[in-house]
Order: structure tokens, then sequence, then C-alpha cells
């Protein structure tokens, strides 16, 4: 898994900076019954605290679309016309960021549907996203699950050097309601997103396996 997402999202980067034109960005997402209300690009502290999401569930319990109405999704929004960098963010259709570190990709209504193929034996799934860095240093990525215990999420960002854009490919190791954080040096970036497996169609429209 690891090996297939930095082949992927260096492929994606390559894309992104050669064609500065194209769009990119992940595939539309089936709407769910209610999303929570939109989280503002302008500002970081617009992605809920933990203390929003919903009670603590078993691990082992099945994850549902129903569960995306208690996690305090991120909504992602255009990059502004203003930054002069922003289509060398891959994903900057659907961003989220400060004055120091943007993450693009975000998937409409904060939903990210994960495809069998980029689901690993062990059951582990992985996703890419794309950062833009606006202060020097190596991008470093964590995440936790908000809605029931489980192991630690981790993101595979190498190479890009110290500043710009920089591909990842973040392993959340379950389903469910995960709080990402990205930081460079002292500057952190943190987005919430309801992950859940699915499949998608060759009009790339992608829906959960369990609606409810």
């Amino acid at each position: 898994m690891t090996r297939k997402l930095m082949a992927a999202t260096a492929l994606a980067a390559g894309l992104s900076l050669a064609c500065p034109g194209c769009t990119g960005g992940p595939a539309r997402t089936a709407p769910p019954a209610r999303t929570a209300p939109p989280a503002s690009a302008a500002s970081p502290a617009s992605a809920a605290s933990p203390a929003s999401a919903a009670p603590p569930a078993s691990a082992a319990s099945p994850v549902t679309m129903a569960g995306a109405r208690h996690c305090p999704v991120t909504i992602g929004h255009p990059v502004p016309s203003s930054k002069p960098w922003r289509e060398g963010l891959f994903g900057w259709q659907s961003a989220y960021g400060n004055g120091s570190l943007w993450v693009g990709a975000l998937w409409p209504h904060g939903v990210v549907i994960i495809t069998p193929d980029n689901v690993d034996p062990d059951g582990r799934l992985g996703m890419k996203f794309g950062w833009y860095r606006l202060t020097s240093g190596f991008l470093a990525i964590t995440g936790r699950r908000l809605d029931a215990p489980a192991p630690s999420a981790s993101g595979v960002a190498s190479g890009y050097g110290l500043i710009g854009f920089n591909a990842s490919g973040v392993i959340f190791p379950t389903e469910g309601c995960w709080q990402v954080t990205g930081r460079v040096g002292r500057v952190t970036l943190t987005f919430v997103t309801f992950v859940i497996k699915g499949h998608c169609d060759t009009n790339a429209v992608c829906v959960p396996d369990r609606a409810r």
C-alpha cells in the first residue's frame, strides 16, 4: 500500500505541475442524507474539535453513512485566484488552509469513498491528498479516529524539497470519522473527513457500500 500510494501521489503531482490548467481532484460523491455545516476555508479553526463528534462506539461496529451526520467534516473550497501558487496544488478546487499550509483534493461533502483497489489485504485504507507549504520544512502527517477507538492514521509524504507542493498518501487503519493533521515545523493544519468503503462507476460517481 505504501509503495503504491507513493507512486500514485508522485504521478498525480507530476500531472498537476506539468498541466496547470488541468482540474484534477477527487471523483464526485453521492451526497449523504445530511451533512455537517460547511467549514470556512479561511480559518483553520472551522475544523470542529473532537468534542463535537459522536460518542465513541465499538470499533467492531460496521461503519455506515449514518455516522457521517455526526462527523464534523471539513468542507473544501477553491483556493482564491489571488493566490499565485494555487494551480501548483493538486486538488486546489476543493482545498482548505491557512496562511502557511494548505491541503487539497478534499472530497465532496467531506466523505472519502475508498474503492477496493485502495484497500490493503490487512484492511488498511489509502487515499491521496495534495499539500502546499508556504513555510519551509518537511511535511509530517498523523491522524486519529474521533468516533471509535482505532490505531493512529499515518501519512506518506517524501521528497518535494522544503517548500511548495507536496503529494501525500494517507493510510487509515479503519473506516470512520478521522481527524488528519499535517505539520511543517511549528505550523499545523487539521481537517476532518469521513472515510467509508464504496465503489465508483464509469462516470466517476462514487457511492458507499453501506448507505445506512
